[in-house]
């Protein structure tokens, strides 16, 4: 496994009880930060991973992935830190109307290279959570790029509850610097809840 993130590898490996180490790897060309990785060895995991849908060379191909209702939330939370993002900022696109018209923003986005895997993973939410999203299709924008991303994007109504079913308890294995980007901004939106309220 291969990340920038040390912490997010230290997850990993506590989640796996392993005691091998982390080791840097040489940057591809593109890579800004320093990448890592933890490497081993073992059969039984890996003809799991292949019966539940993840096999080599997966990135263009990959599809639907046999993962159970109940541990969907997980499965969700470690692709969100591995290729999501939590994307929020401040509108001020109406203030000329009103001062007290800005807005916080939220969007929750996973990407893929394969179409088929972000299909899958739209029908799953809403099958399981009742959220739609939409996808969108991003084209190469590298000279050495030649395929598409697919982006499966969801609004603040429908990111909010997603937020709330992938980190449904304290303490869960995540990426702290997501978890402290959701944390920060669900407490923001409750507290303009409140704020709007107490006018009205």
């Amino acid at each position: 496994m291969r990340s920038s993130d040390l912490q997010l590898l230290d997850t990993f490996k506590k989640c796996l009880h392993l005691t091998n180490k982390i080791a840097q790897s040489k940057n591809d060309g593109w890579a800004k930060k320093p990448r890592y990785r933890i490497q081993f060895g073992n059969v039984q995991l890996y003809r799991w991973l292949l019966k539940i849908g993840l096999f080599p060379a997966k990135s263009y191909i990959i599809g639907p992935l046999k993962i159970a209702n109940q541990y969907f939330s997980d499965f969700l939370r470690g692709h969100l830190d591995g290729d999501g993002s939590i994307i929020t900022y401040k509108d001020y696109y109406n203030v000329f109307k009103n001062p007290a018209y800005i807005y916080t923003r939220l969007y929750i986005c996973f990407r893929s290279a394969s179409k088929n895997h972000i299909e899958w993973l739209r029908k799953k939410t809403t099958k399981l959570y009742n959220i739609k999203g939409s996808i969108a299709e991003q084209k190469p924008r590298r000279k050495e790029q030649s395929t598409s991303i697919w982006i499966l994007k969801f609004a603040k109504k429908e990111s909010i509850r997603l937020l709330h079913r992938i980190y449904y308890k304290d303490n869960l294995p995540c990426l702290k610097r997501k978890k402290k980007i959701a944390d920060k901004t669900l407490e923001l939106l409750r507290n303009q809840k409140r704020k709007k309220y107490t006018r009205v």
